[in-house]
């Protein structure tokens, strides 16, 4: 087809903080999106549920439909792009898309985390488009460089902050020495977190990023279940003060790890929060920000940062998806689609390997530590560093092992607790980072 034979029609799915963007950045860079494109693009529909209340979003009332079975079915809709989230009726919506043979362009994470196989092999049978970069990281590009740029490296670990509420919060936290509960607050009247702030200080925001960026990376389909996850709403000030002392931050932290096993390749995926040293690129992260730090083979290691959500923000990396989407339907070809060729087997967490920082309340007598270290070495756990504070008859010990697997690092705090010397564990926290 002659690149000025007709515009290219777009169908959007969801008006709200990111298609009101979506909208305006198409109608203010229109001529420079058909100079980019080689065509116009043209809104032909915006599926909403209550037309009434899209009066701010300076969508032509001609253009609102509540009809988006509709507006995905008619067949002469090249592009439709997927902002309303959830996994139903996005899921249905995206697949009659692609049978009707538009090419789709979605923000949605959940789904992808979720669901991601069906889309893929929906858009695999119909020979069209599905991309994503706005799931993961709002407008930082974390999902074509793993897609794409790095096709032809090897990619050993992937290490993010995917989730703005929760590096708010935390950092709040280590700047001022506040609690959770205060921060979080804070954060609610700021409008970084939702009235139900669940799905992402428990990490369930974050493990659905993880799964994504894990299939990515190693070519291997994993899905949020795959992911092991604990959020921060556990996470005290002592354990932020703890890090401090040690040279470290707190952080929630998505990994996905690949490892070379005897038996073939394996897989990881995790979210929870971690110590990691200030000296780590990660730690500098500040305020609501996102970053993935990425380690390769070839290339070493790379980190991308920017902001991780919001409705500009996020639609800038929609229209980024959208020019290239479009751009392949005037060139009637396909960009990349599921890599899965590797089909790692995925790993528990108890055979993922980590470090922990674990703080106990014990008797201040003369063998305690000594027994301490007996439980490390009884699991085959190492220790790189202990801390011993006395205060009166109790004292507090402050341990950090080397890396050994979760399992075994698990059963050793488990033992602990059963010790009668033992008081309390006050604080069980991963650490990541340098002296592994």
């Amino acid at each position: 087809m002659n690149r000025a034979d007709r515009p290219l029609r777009l169908a959007l799915l969801g008006c709200g903080s990111v298609g009101s963007q979506v909208v305006r950045l198409l109608r203010e860079q229109a001529d420079d999106l058909t100079a980019r494109v080689g065509a116009p693009l043209e809104l032909v529909g915006v599926a909403v549920r209550r037309p009434e209340l899209q009066r701010d979003a300076e969508v032509p009332a001609g253009l609102l439909t509540t009809d988006a079975e509709g507006l995905v079915s008619r067949g002469d809709v090249d592009v439709v792009i997927e902002v309303i989230g959830g996994i139903e009726p996005a899921r249905s919506l995206i697949l009659t898309a692609l049978e009707s043979g538009a090419s789709v362009v979605t923000a949605n994470k959940a789904l992808l985390a979720e669901d991601g196989s069906t889309l893929f092999a929906a858009a695999e049978k119909a020979q069209r488009d599905l991309y994503f970069e706005a799931a993961v990281a709002g407008a930082i590009p974390i999902v074509r460089p793993l897609r794409e740029s790095l096709a032809g490296d090897r990619v050993r670990r992937v290490l993010g902050i995917v989730n703005g509420t929760t590096n708010f919060i935390l950092d709040k936290m280590d700047t001022h020495g506040s609690g959770f509960a205060e921060v979080l607050e804070e954060a609610q009247d700021l409008g970084y977190a939702e009235a139900d702030p669940t799905a992402d200080v428990e990490g369930y925001d974050a493990a659905a990023k993880a799964a994504i960026l894990a299939s990515l990376a190693f070519h291997t389909r994993v899905t949020a279940a795959d992911v092991y996850r604990e959020g921060i709403s556990e996470v005290s000030a002592s354990d932020v003060a703890s890090a401090r002392d040690m040279g470290s931050v707190v952080k929630l932290l998505a990994i996905c790890e690949l490892r070379d096993d005897p038996q073939g390749p394996a897989v990881s995926a995790r979210v929870h929060p971690a110590m990691i040293p200030r000296t780590h690129p990660l730690a500098s992260v500040r305020e609501a920000f996102n970053a993935v730090f990425v380690e390769t083979e070839a290339a070493g290691e790379l980190m991308f940062y920017g902001p991780g959500a919001g409705g500009s923000p996020t639609a800038s990396a929609v229209l980024g998806d959208l020019v290239t989407v479009a751009r392949n339907r005037l060139d009637d070809v396909r960009g990349a689609g599921e890599s899965t060729y590797a089909q790692a087997e995925v790993l528990p967490m108890g055979q993922t390997m980590t470090r922990y920082h674990v703080a106990l309340d014990v008797d201040d007598r003369a063998g305690v530590l000594a027994a301490v270290a007996h439980a490390f070495a009884e699991h085959d756990v190492s220790i790189q560093t202990v801390r011993q504070e006395g205060h009166g008859d109790d004292a507090q010990l402050v341990v950090v092992s080397h890396r050994a697997t979760d399992a075994a690092l698990s059963a050793t705090v488990e033992s602990l607790r059963t010790m009668d010397f033992v008081h309390d564990v006050t604080s069980v926290m991963r650490v990541e980072g340098d002296g592994e």
